[in-house]
Parts: structure tokens; sequence; C-alpha cells
């Protein structure tokens, strides 16, 4: 269990972790497990030094570090599947359904960033900062914290059932294997490791005046999410015959924009 933990931490982020000895495709598909794990650590990175920050700069820049140092803990890679999906998905059709396949999962593999990439990465990280400057500014310390640790436990997590329904894309490549050997059990105590770090923020009242209040709340927006993130899925995965690791990424950053905005409808509703 620690070998597929570390090799988590290893995939997602900018860890200096790097597991010795024979690693196998079903170890690398097991690693999902402690997705939202390796979201926690980001959610860290993200809430403390806002936090800090906060009780002696404006709001503005505490949310600026909040976005940036989640960044520098995995090296932007998520933003980079985030670019390679949009530089995707900006290539024309032709009326070939297949060639356009291929030259959709061309363009993804291009090293240089297209402009809807560009644009994908720049309005991301605007709806970012603008979200986290409302949480920050919302009820007290302890709920924006909270909120700003628990939205990439669940971008993490929303890509674990994503993978267990997708098609791969590619016959190669990372995406490949996670999609290929990502099980129900996998997807069940995914599932379960975030349902108990949500109840653990609700619980220490980090989350509102509430905990049962919170607990239902984000059990009905993870329920509703993941039906979203199935219905999404389809289409994408239809533009490029299937799904890759890039589009997971694509998906964390979508999926982290839209637990801010929730967080902030329930602040301000």
């Amino acid at each position: 269990m620690i070998r597929r933990l570390l090799l988590a931490f290893q995939f997602l982020t900018a860890a200096p972790i790097r597991v010795r000895g024979e690693i196998t495709e079903k170890d690398v598909a097991a690693s999902v497990v402690f997705f939202p794990l390796v979201g926690a650590f980001q959610g860290i990175a993200s809430a403390a030094p806002a936090l800090l920050l906060m009780r002696v700069l404006p709001v503005d820049v505490a949310a600026g570090f909040a976005i940036l140092c989640p960044i520098l803990a995995n090296h932007g890679f998520d933003l980079d599947g985030l670019a390679d999906t949009f530089d995707g998905l900006a290539v024309k059709s032709s009326g070939d359904p297949e060639k356009d396949r291929e030259r959709r999962l061309s363009a993804m593999k291009d090293s240089a960033a297209g402009a809807l990439g560009v644009i994908a990465i720049v309005m991301v990280i605007l709806l970012k900062f603008l979200l986290i400057k409302t949480v920050l500014s919302g009820r007290s310390a302890y709920a924006a914290g909270a909120q700003l640790f628990l939205a990439p436990v669940f971008s993490k997590w929303i890509t674990v059932p994503v993978m267990y329904h997708a098609a791969s894309a590619r016959k190669d490549g990372l995406g490949k294997i996670f999609i290929e050997h990502t099980g129900l059990k996998d997807v069940a105590l995914a599932t379960l490791s975030t349902a108990i770090l949500f109840a653990l923020a609700a619980i220490f009242r980090f989350s509102g005046p509430s905990p049962a209040a919170a607990i239902a709340f984000y059990g009905c927006f993870c329920m509703g999410a993941y039906g979203l993130s199935r219905f999404a899925a389809k289409p994408l995965g239809n533009k490029f015959g299937g799904l890759t690791g890039d589009h997971f990424g694509a998906i964390t950053e979508i999926g982290e924009v839209f637990f801010l905005l929730m967080a902030c409808l329930r602040l301000t509703g």
C-alpha cells in the first residue's frame, strides 16, 4: 500500500519521490486509490499559505499564492493537460471523424501550446483567482481553509470514476494503463477516502456552522458531479476516440473550478 501511495505522489506531484524496483501496471493503476490523498497534499499547499498571508497582506495577494503554490507543487502537470486538451479541440473538423481524431491526438502531442490552450490556462487561473478571493472573503478563516483544502481532493477524486468508465484513445501511455486497470474496487476506495476527508472537515466545523448540513451538501454535490463528469466525458471521448492522461489533467482543473464555484454559491446563497 505504501508503495502505491508513493507512486501516486510520484505521478501527480513534483515531490522528489522515485519508487525503485519493478513497477507493474497493476501497481500503477492501484495508485488511483490514493489520488484524493495527493489532492489533500495539494489542498494544504493552497490553504496554508493563503490563510497565513491574508493576515498580513491583501486578500488578492493571498489568493494569488493559493494558486501559485499548488502549481509549483506539481509543476503545472494538470494545466499542461488542460492546454493539450484544448489544443486538440481547436482542430477543425474535416468531415472524416477518424482522421479528425488522429489530428486532434497529434495536436495534443505537439510541445508548442496553441492559442486555445493558452486561453484555457489563462481563463482557469483567472477563474480560480476570483473564486478563491471570494472564498477567502467569506464567513471565516476555518471555512475558507477547508474549501481550499477540499477543492483538489474533489478534483483528484473525480478523475477516478471517469477512468473506470472511459476507453483509451491511445494504444500506449500512462492514461491507457489507468483506464484499462482501474476497477470498481478502486473507485469505491477512492470515494471512501474522499468521503472521510470531507467528513473530517465538516465534523471539525471547518466547513460551516452545521457539520450534518456540510456532509449532506458535499455528498449531494459529489453525486451530482459524478453524473456530470460521466456526461461530459462522453462527447470528449467521441472527439478523440477515447480519453488520454491529458484529458484527466483537464478534468482535474475544471473540476477544481467547479468545486470552488459551488463553494462560492454556498457562501452567497
